[in-house]
């Protein structure tokens, strides 16, 4: 079975274009308005499940500082949620999304998108 690493590289690009945007955000993961069906725990989730991504980038086409991007925006968001305990049933996402260090992730993000030019 052949590998699409084009196709994997883009769902995991769109998957970071989601924490990108504060009104799909709020709109999907705060107040849990469709069509989309997702959230912040599934978007982080699904980030971290991709390190083979980062792990074996030649294989991906990723360049140098792509992975820079990479690694910066994985650093940062595990300390995000290994600080604010992002997957605890308890948390408000609506309150993690506001946060000062939420912004700077988000920031991060986008950066990673302008690496790898990409537009949704």
């Amino acid at each position: 079975m052949k590998i699409d690493r084009k196709q994997i590289l883009e769902a995991f690009l769109e998957n970071i274009s989601r924490m990108t945007d504060k009104d799909y955000q709020e709109r999907v993961w705060v107040r849990v308005e469709g069509p989309e069906c997702d959230d912040i725990d599934e978007t982080i989730a699904y980030f971290f499940e991709e390190d083979a991504l980062i792990d074996n980038y030649q294989d991906f086409d990723i360049n140098e500082t792509q992975l820079t991007a990479l690694r910066v925006l994985h650093k940062n968001l595990r300390t995000f949620t290994d600080t604010y305990g992002i997957y605890s049933p308890f948390k408000s996402t609506k309150k993690l999304i506001n946060m000062p260090e939420w912004e700077k992730i988000m920031e991060m993000a986008k950066e990673v998108l302008e690496e790898f030019h990409y537009k949704k």
